[in-house]
């Protein structure tokens, strides 16, 4: 699984520094600092470009010693680093960005029930969307498939999920796009007979 997660913004396409393109992820550690819901919208939002701890703690509505534990973790955990310092009067800003693009995991650890909390966070996202020029759209289908279908179909939700991350940043909203993919417990109806 990836983490494709992606804020928006106002810059061009894609971080203003290097990164990897994927990290695999494979220390509990690094579990812990990504799944948590503060640091992982700070890997978010550093999809779109470096920034500081109080450029976070802005963006966040959280102090700036909150933010600043956070970047600590999830440095240590070796997903952001310093990519840039600049001098700002007598003090040195350090910018943080990721160390990868895509963090890619197996549903372990904190990853578990991953997917129910980003539908839920997406669900309480669209009850505070709001109702005037926004382009909201939301439905739901259930359809029988055999398993390697729906293994094709989520690979192509994922290629469209990256194309919708890599659309060049502007405007005034910020829009997401969620998807959900998931086996349930639906009977289906019974084989017609003539």
């Amino acid at each position: 699984m990836a983490d494709h997660d992606d804020q928006g913004g106002g810059a061009p396409s894609g971080p203003d520094y290097e990164l990897d393109e994927t990290l695999d992820l494979a220390d509990p550690a690094q579990y812990r600092a990504l799944f948590e819901e503060t640091r992982s919208l700070i890997v978010s939002l550093l999809l779109e470009r470096a920034a500081t701890t109080s450029e976070l703690a802005a963006a966040l509505g959280k102090p700036k010693g909150t933010v600043g534990h956070h970047l600590k973790v999830l440095e240590e955990a070796g997903l952001v680093r310093v990519v840039r310092t600049k001098k700002v009067r007598a003090l040195e800003a350090k910018y943080y960005g990721r160390t990868a693009r895509v963090f890619l995991y197996q549903r372990e650890h904190e990853a578990v029930g991953y997917e129910a909390r980003v539908m839920a966070q997406a669900a309480a996202e669209i009850a505070q969307s709001p109702s005037e020029g926004a382009h909201l759209n939301a439905n739901i289908r259930y359809v029988r498939i055999p398993d390697e279908r729906a293994l094709e179909w989520k690979h192509r939700l994922d290629d469209l999920l990256m194309e919708f991350a890599d659309e060049p940043r502007g405007g005034e909203t910020t829009y997401g796009l969620v998807f959900g993919l998931y086996a349930t417990t639906r009977a289906p109806l019974p084989e017609d007979r003539p």
